[in-house]
């Protein structure tokens, strides 16, 4: 084999970072599950902290389990470094307190994950930090929002609820041009779909609850990007608001990650057949999916993403809380919850702001799983009808 031969996206996921031989040949890397590593003598102790160091001394700043989930979060998002935090918000919340500071100017999509909504407009406020919001499909709006003192734009593609796009690569070049830093939540494509620093964007965070994880047993997220972006997030934001993961949540990932091609895949799979199964039906007014053909922004889709995820809003004909939850309660292998990204469907009445309108539009959102295609368009098709749509 070439050494100049790059492994495949599945090859990364079951053995980079992993030497088996360390471990008496364990095909899975062991659980590292302690707080703390012993030296073997007083000088290397007080040596930690020199540069070239490779001892492993507390897990809040590193743990071989978690080492080797991050290598290959790496180089699976296409980066030089990643870190692991112990949920999705403590990795957005440390992603955005690494590049702004008292003073700062945000620019964000409208329809941004809730709680980072309120992590910009409810809580950074109180530290001098101002956050602007735009719809975001056009570049347009993010330079027309962008003021001096703007040093970050904040981006979810596809966004939330309604699964609008942005263009990485015009945001990414529009930012760089003013020494503005950007950030991708990419939790819903994962990189088996999308790769924004690859189109440019600075770090990339993730909900590894989500699909990463896969099985709604772990709640963990990540940062990723430039290996001198990562090393002083993780000196500052990683190491003093101690959102450590959990190393066996990440023996769990690491595990996690051995199927993820395989669970996309069919997420995907299933979720077209939903998409377009709903889309067809004269109860539904619009099926809010970056995978279907009708998505308003498919071009920018098949340019920057190479499939799509489970993920789907339905909006009804009969626009009403009433008729939104009805067809919550009368769905039977949907649950009703909160998250997505593992192997059940769920399903969650949402109300959401229509952009191009803005008036208030009831949705029914689905996280398409892993269950028969059939059954689960059994399921809709008599909640529909049970809720008298």
């Amino acid at each position: 084999m070439s050494r100049d031969h790059q492994p495949g996206f599945e090859t990364i996921c079951m053995h980079l970072g992993e030497n088996r031989e360390r471990y008496d040949g364990a095909v899975a890397p062991p659980l590292f599950q302690n707080s703390t590593f012993a030296y073997p003598d007083a000088e290397s102790f007080v040596q930690r902290n020199m540069p070239g160091s490779a001892r492993f001394d507390y897990t809040r700043l590193g743990n071989p389990t978690t080492d080797i989930l991050e290598k290959k979060i790496a180089a699976l998002e296409k980066a030089e470094a990643a870190r692991s935090f112990g949920s999705g918000m403590a990795a957005i919340s440390a992603a955005i307190l690494s590049c702004v500071k008292a003073g700062d100017h945000i620019v964000t999509v409208e329809s941004v994950y809730g709680p980072t909504r309120k992590l910009l407009s409810g809580y950074l406020p109180g530290f001098g930090i101002e956050t602007s919001y735009v719809r975001g499909t056009e570049v347009e709006e993010f330079e027309s929002a962008v003021r001096p003192n703007t040093k970050l734009i904040y981006l979810e593609s596809p966004s939330s609820l309604l699964f609008e796009l942005q263009d990485l690569s015009q945001v990414a070049e529009l930012a760089k041009g003013r020494s503005i830093a950007t950030v991708c939540d990419n939790s819903n494509a994962t990189p088996f779909f999308q790769n924004p620093i690859v189109h440019g964007i600075d770090l990339v965070v993730h909900t590894a609850t989500k699909y990463i994880g896969g099985h709604s047993d772990l709640v963990a997220g990540f940062v990723a990007g430039s290996g001198e972006r990562i090393a002083r997030l993780t000196r500052a934001e990683g190491e003093l608001l101690g959102g450590v993961c959990d190393p066996f949540a990440s023996w769990l990932m690491l595990r996690g990650l051995r199927t993820l091609p395989l669970r996309m895949e069919r997420h995907q799979r299933n979720a077209m057949h939903i998409a377009r199964f709903l889309e067809s039906d004269m109860r539904v007014l619009r099926v809010h999916y970056d995978g279907l053909e009708s998505h308003p922004q498919a071009t920018l889709a098949r340019r920057q993403m190479r499939g799509h995820s489970g993920m789907m809003s339905v909006e009804f004909q009969q626009n009403s809380r009433e008729a939104a939850f009805a067809v919550v309660n009368a769905l039977r292998y949907f649950s009703i919850a909160v998250s997505w990204g593992g192997y059940e469907s769920l399903a969650i009445p949402v109300q959401a702001t229509d952009p191009a309108t803005g008036k208030k539009i009831w949705l029914v959102r689905l996280s398409v799983g892993l269950e028969s295609i059939e059954d689960l368009k059994i399921d809709l098709y008599q909640a529909m009808n049970e809720a008298g749509l």
